[in-house]
């Protein structure tokens, strides 16, 4: 499969980090406390699913949010293009989850087969990353649910940060997206009530202080104050569900 130059280079990167690393959050290529934050944001919000729903944790990496799918009684398969992660995931993993080599850009699954689907520190490796979510709309049956995380540009720490890497003359690294055109993108291919979770993330050296941007009274105001969600978070969780008639054995039955 040939792949545009920045998506290599990061499937290298990823590959190497699977590697190299024991920890998952070496092998994502977050911080701990990063992926810490990421995980509890995500468990946060996360309504859960009937037992035994099908799910897909797309870019999966040493399998982190795959084994909390498996532990609250859905039947998650784990797909990561790095063969190293995958091994480590299936290592410190119940015996039961499936793990398959594949790309986020060219889903091995049937169209509508899935209830769920998560794909979560990968768009930020993608230079077309509209094409990705439509395939991950189309994966999921109407009804099912789509969690997709991005890297947000409105972010005043990012935005800081790119004015810096210009005037030093680099590049970023990384792709940065606009929540509200992740949001569309969702609408054009088939979603429907799509939501957008802010998620504060302090740089690690300011981790001690992390618990209080997630206190519920910082969070209602992140949520309610325009603009303000936007500033202070450096990531962002959005969520959808397949539009159509939703199946009698859907979620919540």
């Amino acid at each position: 499969m040939t792949r545009p130059g920045f998506e290599e280079q990061w499937r290298r990167r990823f590959v190497q980090r699977g590697s190299r690393f024991d920890d998952d959050a070496g092998i994502a290529g977050w911080t701990p406390s990063g992926l810490e934050t990421r995980l509890r944001n995500f468990r946060r919000v996360w309504p859960g699913d009937r037992p035994g729903a099908l799910w897909l944790d797309a870019g999966c990496g040493a399998g982190s949010y795959t084994r909390h799918l498996a532990a609250c009684g859905v039947c998650p398969v784990g797909l990561d293009y790095a063969l190293p992660s995958l091994r480590k995931a299936r290592q410190r993993s119940p015996g039961d989850i499936p793990w398959v080599v594949g790309d986020v850009t060219r889903l091995p699954v049937a169209p509508g087969s899935l209830d769920g689907v998560l794909c979560l520190g990968v768009m930020q490796a993608l230079s077309r990353p509209e094409a990705a979510v439509a395939g991950l709309v189309a994966a999921v049956r109407p009804g099912g649910q789509i969690w997709i995380d991005v890297l947000n540009e409105g972010c005043l720490v990012t935005r800081l940060q790119r004015g810096l890497a210009r005037l030093r003359g680099r590049g970023m690294g990384l792709r940065y997206d606009r929540p509200r055109q992740v949001a569309h993108w969702l609408r054009a291919h088939g979603a429907r009530d799509v939501c957008i979770h802010w998620v504060p993330i302090l740089p690690g050296r300011l981790r001690r202080f992390q618990s209080w941007v997630e206190t519920p009274m910082v969070r209602r105001v992140l949520a309610t104050v325009p603009g303000l969600g936007a500033l202070a978070s450096h990531a962002v969780l959005v969520t959808a569900v397949r539009a159509g008639a939703q199946p009698a054995h859907g979620a919540g039955s």
